[in-house]
């Protein structure tokens, strides 16, 4: 089942929302409250987080609180990578709860947390226990990213790609298991780890390992996780046809759905960083998919709910 809703992915991160063109988040602020109040009417206990915000930084709490958006969220998420690519140890994470928690009283999530193998697998194990010491007891909900590595044909997520060096790189060898699916060291110490830590994983498009994820999953003992439905990916051909089966496949599992990615020509820049010309109809697919699948468990072989590609935004 769905047991939040997540509004944006790292908002205050430029390879997911571009400053440029909002300077200030004023119009993310307009855009989270929009979708707040629209996730609210379709479902009113559905609990309401904001994106994972990386760097984590208290100011930018303080900055959206002040513009009204945390009236309309429930949970405040953050991200950390303390050994890979933020500037901080990783012992300094109560402290970097501490921070967000000194300017809202909002309970505070661990949205993606994780550590790479790409200098060493034994370096990856150990991150993930001490992960686990550090943030188990300290956040409502700990997502660990992530359970594959990222294909290394496909590209990250990310604004400058290759000159990042090998910061770029390490986006491809965060996953539990490699690009084949063969486990990695950490994989033992994270399942002595569940259901304390769940998953963060992005499923792309069509992705070809949504079945063989959810039998590892279930072998991991993974209660929570955490993945996304593209607004942008909403206009592809089939698109509701994909988010059913990946919905339907992880129907056992206590989902937070994050809904982000601005299509190309919907945003002031042809971008899925860009703000959107319109913010209102970010929130109606907000709506839209929280009605779709708000349901506690749809088992498979049941009818869908009638829905077609007119019925999006």
């Amino acid at each position: 089942m769905i047991e939040a809703a997540m509004i944006w992915n790292e908002p205050n991160n430029k390879s997911h929302w571009d400053p440029e063109i909002d300077p200030g988040w004023v119009r993310f602020s307009e855009m989270a409250i929009a979708a707040g109040q629209a996730i609210r009417s379709a479902n009113r206990g559905l609990p309401r987080v904001l994106g994972g915000i990386s760097p984590i930084d208290p100011l930018f709490i303080a900055n959206l609180g002040s513009q009204g958006v945390l009236d309309h969220i429930d949970v405040v998420a953050v991200h950390g990578f303390p050994l890979d690519w933020n500037l901080w140890a990783i012992d300094e994470w109560p402290a970097k709860i501490a921070e967000i928690a000194a300017v809202t009283s909002l309970p505070i999530w661990v949205s993606e947390v994780g550590v790479s193998s790409f200098g060493a697998e034994e370096v990856q194990a150990w991150g993930t226990r001490r992960t686990a010491e550090l943030l188990i007891g300290r956040a409502g909900r700990i997502h660990w990213y992530s359970l594959y590595d990222l294909p290394k044909a496909w590209p990250a997520t990310t604004r400058h790609r290759e000159a990042e060096g090998s910061s770029y790189y390490r986006h491809f060898h965060m996953g539990l298991l490699r690009e084949d699916g063969s486990p990695k060291m950490a994989v033992d110490d994270f399942a002595a780890l569940t259901p304390a830590l769940g998953i963060c994983q992005w499923f792309h498009y069509q992705d070809h390992r949504l079945s063989d994820a959810v039998r590892w999953l279930r072998r991991l003992g993974v209660r929570h996780i955490r993945t996304g439905l593209s607004w942008a990916d909403s206009f592809r051909p089939n698109a509701l046809d994909w988010f059913d089966r990946q919905m339907e496949a992880l129907a056992e599992f206590e989902v937070t759905v994050t809904f982000c990615f601005t299509p190309e020509h919907l945003g002031i820049a042809p971008h899925h960083t860009s703000a959107p010309i319109v913010g209102a109809k970010f929130a109606d697919f907000c709506a839209a998919m929280v009605a779709r699948y708000d349901e506690h468990i749809r088992p498979i072989d049941t009818p869908r709910r009638v829905a077609t590609a007119a019925a999006l935004p």
